[in-house]
């Protein structure tokens, strides 16, 4: 009873809609998808939406902002049927619950480490609070990658604070004073950087950290191949469709109109933001696998070794590659 108050209340939240979004009109599958946030890193899911690619393989896509830890618990109840937020896949896997990530659309994070003003150098930050998101999810994960990344040993060296989900707290809680330094994503850096705040690093440049994609149960994947399959097919074409230079008047346009932009430049710099980091036919490196997993298990305090094929299923990808006529 819980759980499906859970997902009503968190429908408050879904995030974009469509004309055609009455499920029992249209003929097609209705699928739940969570995301944990709105930031433009998760561009290959919402480009999938807007563009139709979900649609065209039969799904009315229903987009939903939760948590990542709270998508998993929602998978294992049948509240949801994929969650977006890979890391928080990758964790509840680590942890023995019976999910896989089955696709990822970026291989390296589109994240920067931004700091007040008087904090000039990375090292700065001994003795410092840094904002990061939910225990388990990227933004706190990543966070440990770049202070490591400098010499810095999170929770000896400087304290990294769970502030949810969204890079627009983070930011705001920046503002505010509440913490020396934030993870922070596109379009918040921008608005970061007007503001005078100091970029310490760029994630993307140091660390290979694979993100972006989404997973089920085990048990969705046995009963329901071929949605599963048509699924993962959807978001391989997204991420073709954003790498593809002659559409790239149209990807500003739908960036524009997605995050309610009104600066085209603005629009074009977050997408060559965003195109650095696409993994090219949603093709990841082991490293940065293995870099998820070990991070979650580090954070949930898992001693056993974790395989990448534990955690991941790339079996739907690599024959929507072949369909689609790719290496």
């Amino acid at each position: 009873m819980k759980s499906k108050l859970l997902i009503t209340m968190m429908m408050l939240f879904v995030v974009g809609t469509c004309a055609d979004s009455v499920f029992a009109q249209s003929g097609r599958k209705k699928i739940r998808l969570s995301l944990s946030s709105t930031t433009i890193a998760l561009l290959p899911t919402f480009a999938a939406f807007d563009k139709g690619f979900f649609r065209d393989e039969g799904f009315d896509v229903e987009l939903i902002q939760m948590p990542a830890t709270l998508a998993s618990t929602a998978l294992m109840t049948g509240d949801l049927d994929y969650n977006g937020a890979v890391s928080g896949v990758i964790s509840a896997a680590v942890q023995g619950r019976p999910m896989k990530c089955l696709i990822f659309a970026l291989a390296r994070p589109l994240v920067f480490l931004m700091s007040r003003k008087e904090i000039k150098e990375p090292r700065d930050l001994k003795g410092k609070k840094v904002a990061g998101s939910t225990p388990g999810a990227s933004a706190t994960l990543l966070a440990v990658q770049a202070l490591r990344h400098v010499g810095l040993e999170p929770g000896r060296d400087v304290s990294i604070l769970p502030m949810g989900g969204t890079a627009a707290g983070r930011l705001a809680v920046l503002e505010s004073g509440g913490v020396d330094a934030s993870l922070l994503s596109v379009p918040e850096v921008f608005f970061a950087r007007e503001k005078g705040f100091t970029e310490l690093l760029f994630l993307g440049d140091v660390v290979e950290f694979a993100q972006s994609g989404f997973g089920a149960t085990e048990r969705r994947i046995k009963e329901n191949p071929d949605e599963v399959y048509r699924m993962v097919r959807a978001q391989l074409r997204s991420v073709m469709f954003l790498l593809d230079k002659n559409r790239q008047g149209e990807i500003v346009d739908m960036i524009m109109k997605r995050w309610k932009l009104s600066d085209r430049k603005m629009a074009e710099s977050i997408f060559q933001d965003v195109v650095r980091v696409i993994a090219k036919d949603a093709v990841v490196t082991p490293a940065s696998i293995q870099t998820l997993i070990d991070l979650a298990r580090e954070s949930a305090k898992v001693t056993r070794p974790v395989k990448i094929e534990d955690v991941v299923d790339f079996s739907f990808v690599d024959r929507a590659r072949k369909e689609l006529g790719l290496k």
